[in-house]
């Protein structure tokens, strides 16, 4: 179908030139053809200027001069420590084979962090984890003692019957205090 270009360049000048009408237009068509394949062909291939760099940044802090930068003992951990020194931030069974509610899961997970964030605002100083228990939902993390007693207890009742309200299973929060944001701080970088 396709007639290579070395053929047609390999024709003399003058066998070019006596070609009939016909047979012009049809080698044209023929060229257009087998042009517009090869272009199709190298924007499926792609072409890649630049090397390739094996680094992977996520997850790491960059080192500060005077090294005052402080870290959790979750922040100090890389990400490809998880399931070794480091633990997930949601424990759940979707992820399972023929785990259910996959896209659901998630959303509440992250539905969750941004309630308990804007609820408490400023007062946790580590992160949230979320764990899952049959049709429980366990919300555990580090606040910080900046309000009284009375308005804690507030908040701790006021997050679990709005999140089991609206998430349809019931929802306790397990919280542990710590009088400064220094206290959890597992070194400097």
């Amino acid at each position: 179908k396709c007639l290579c270009l070395t053929t047609v360049r390999s024709l003399k000048p003058r066998t070019r030139i006596n070609m009939s009408a016909a047979v012009n237009v049809r080698l044209s068509n023929l060229l257009q053809s087998c042009l517009i394949d090869q272009i199709k062909w190298q924007s499926i291939r792609g072409i890649q200027t630049t090397a390739a760099v094996n680094k992977s940044r996520s997850g790491r802090y960059k080192v500060t001069r005077d090294r005052s930068r402080p870290l959790t003992y979750e922040m100090a951990n890389q990400p490809c420590q998880i399931g070794h020194r480091k633990s997930w931030n949601s424990w759940n069974t979707t992820s399972l084979l023929d785990g259910q509610r996959e896209p659901e899961t998630s959303i509440d997970d992250m539905f969750i962090r941004k309630f308990v964030t804007g609820t408490w605002h400023g007062l946790f100083v580590s992160e949230i984890i979320i764990k899952r228990q049959h049709n429980m939902i366990r919300v555990a993390g580090v606040v910080q003692r900046k309000v009284l007693p009375r308005k804690m207890f507030f908040l701790i009742g006021y997050t679990e019957e709005l999140l089991s309200y609206w998430l349809k299973c019931p929802v306790r929060l397990e919280l542990q205090t710590v009088e400064d944001s220094k206290d959890v701080v597992y070194k400097y970088i």
